[in-house]
């Protein structure tokens, strides 16, 4: 996960109590009847220090003897969920009935998780991210990308929801006031995209332009992990850093590519935004943290 690999580089360039984390909830799931959300899990157990940072998701040290049981009686799991992972989605599950709102119990995970940084769902409402496949129907995000493995030829992204979904508590406000907003090198289909849709707050980064980079997250015509790759070319799009800036082109100042994609530098400029060309493959904490100290300085952070 790109955002999870920056933001543990940002980490070590800032302080974390100056870091607040806005994100996606869109491909939030139920399984077993818990309520899942796997990107506010890996930012979280990300800031704890608590990852699988080979997996890049879910616990470190992590066993799955309660998976192995349920799978007695409802057949043989796809999603992976680790015993420790459980006992958060438990957690989540019981204080959301309870009458909680996702923010508040994410941020009470985080509390209890020893996070010093602010982790803030996009929005308290349900919205659900769905792809539409070439031949077949629509399915939800983690049926597609950890069910399907990703495969098959995406005609279009579905999020349900997001035009009614209200911004999650202080989402807007942080967006004001923040010295600088970054969006990680994500997939800005299922991922960013999702945030941007939630009412307000596409129209909040546009008024603070100014002080906003994004990080591409294609380098050298593929993506480093994730599908976004595959749904560029699904939806007749160039696997280029040019065609993540043009949907950002009215949010974004900075934008951020790799050294092996120097060559579409002119073109981002011509967009209108500020190209800067640098190492943007996080294969180390310290390589994450350098690529953080480029951001907030073409930022003037």
């Amino acid at each position: 996960m790109g955002a999870a690999k920056f933001i543990r580089g940002l980490v070590r360039t800032i302080a974390p109590e100056r870091l607040t984390a806005v994100v996606n909830t869109g491909d939030d799931e139920t399984f077993y009847g818990l309520h899942v959300s796997p990107d506010l899990d890996t930012v979280t157990y990300t800031l704890a220090n608590v990852v699988n940072r080979h997996q890049g998701w879910g616990r470190a040290d992590e066993s799955f003897t309660l998976l192995g049981e349920l799978s007695r009686f409802y057949g043989e799991p796809w999603f992976a969920l680790g015993d420790r992972d459980l006992a958060t989605h438990i957690f989540r599950t019981e204080r959301l009935k309870s009458g909680a709102s996702l923010s508040q119990v994410t941020g009470e995970i985080a509390r209890a998780l020893g996070v010093k940084a602010r982790v803030l769902p996009m929005s308290d409402d349900p919205v659900r991210t769905f792809v539409k496949l070439r031949g077949r129907a629509a399915v939800p995000f983690q049926q597609y990308f950890v069910r399907g493995r990703a495969r098959g030829a995406v005609e279009r992204i579905e999020l349900r929801g997001a035009t009614r979904a209200r911004p999650g508590a202080s989402v807007l406000r942080e967006l004001r006031d923040s010295a600088a907003t970054i969006l990680a090198p994500s997939n800005p289909f299922v991922s960013i995209g999702p945030i941007l849709a939630v009412k307000g707050v596409r129209e909040a980064m546009r008024r603070s332009r100014a002080k906003t980079a994004a990080i591409s997250p294609i380098v050298g015509g593929r993506t480093i992990k994730g599908p976004a790759d595959k749904m560029l070319r699904g939806l007749k799009m160039a696997v280029s850093p040019v065609s993540i800036a043009r949907m950002y082109r009215d949010i974004v100042r900075v934008f951020v590519l790799d050294t092996l994609d120097r060559k579409h530098a002119r073109a981002i400029e011509a967009l209108g935004m500020r190209p800067i060309v640098t190492d943007t493959i996080m294969t180390t904490p310290a390589k994450a943290a350098r690529l953080a100290e480029v951001v907030l300085r073409a930022l003037e952070v």
